[in-house]
């Protein structure tokens, strides 16, 4: 069978409803990050090093007009909260967040201090604004997908493995966006005829095991939701799934590249390019406007 590679990119640019006060472009600004991955993750030093790119080019220089603080909350909801009251008592001017729980660790610390987001799915959903037009609180960024979007992931594996009656779903039953992810594609399983099991992420023995176990059956598919922990364990799920002869759908470009069989997801790292573009509206006081990217 043929590795496909399909990427999709859906991003939508949550209205800034605050105006910071105007500052001197050269007086020494600070800027909080708090990283859903671990220091050592690829994929997490892309973003970082895209959104670093960013401020460069619209004129912010690390040392000499803006501090950058750097926290890895490896999407663990324990050192989340943690990095977000370090990331807090610095006083930063603005808060970078990747991934969902990361915003609900600082939101659940202060709804006042500026939060730009990235790589979230539904910030509506979750509670981080009250629409996308209108947030009406301390956070702003960038929307991922609809979680409609994953249904379709479990149509393109029924495509490729017709044979496919079963499917594993990996996802992370700390994160509330994945279980959203994971409610998407039941939703679609009922339509297809089509049975689903879910694979808890928290840690690579019960990634092992879990898989395992699902696959002692036949006809058996797997589904990886996008979430921090299939980035960390990402080359241990392609190993299983190979090992096992699991025709499996990720959610990540990378996952095909190390030899999964098919992708189909967002852009995860260009978003971080226009989060430091607001990150440098709300550092100069410019009040956001309604917009869409």
């Amino acid at each position: 069978m043929r590795r496909r590679d399909f990427i999709k990119v859906i991003a939508v640019s949550v209205a800034w409803p605050l105006a910071a006060s105007a500052q001197q472009p050269e007086q020494m600004r600070r800027i909080g990050v708090l990283m859903n991955r671990a220091a050592n993750d690829a994929e997490g030093q892309a973003r970082l090093a895209m959104f670093r790119q960013a401020l460069e080019q619209l004129g912010w220089s690390e040392g000499r007009n803006v501090q950058i603080d750097i926290r890895w909350g490896e999407d663990k909801p324990d050192l989340e909260r943690k990095y977000s009251a370090e990331l807090i008592a610095l006083a930063p001017d603005v808060i970078l967040a990747s991934g969902t729980v990361s915003v609900m660790a600082l939101q659940a610390l202060s709804r006042t201090l500026p939060i730009v987001f990235a790589a979230v799915g539904d910030p509506a959903g979750a509670g981080f604004v009250e629409s996308l037009a209108h947030p009406g609180g301390n956070a702003t960024g960038f929307m991922l997908y609809e979680y409609s979007f994953f249904g379709k992931m479990l149509e393109l594996l029924r495509e490729i493995a017709p044979s496919v009656t079963r499917v594993a779903v990996l996802r992370d039953p700390t994160n509330p966006a994945l279980l959203a992810q994971f409610a998407a594609i039941r939703g679609a399983a009922q339509v297809l005829g089509v049975e689903v099991i879910a694979v808890d992420t928290r840690d690579a023995g019960e990634i092992e095991r879990g898989i395992t176990a699902f696959a002692r059956s036949a006809n058996g598919g797997l589904i990886v939701t996008a979430g921090a922990r299939a980035s960390v364990h990402g080359a241990l799920i392609v190993a299983l799934a190979a090992q096992h002869k699991l025709p499996a759908i990720y959610p990540f470009r990378y996952h095909a590249i190390g030899g999964g069989l098919i992708s189909y997801g967002p852009d995860f790292v260009e978003p971080f390019r226009p989060a430091a573009g607001y990150v440098d509206r709300i550092l100069k006081g410019e009040r956001r406007r309604s917009t869409s990217w």
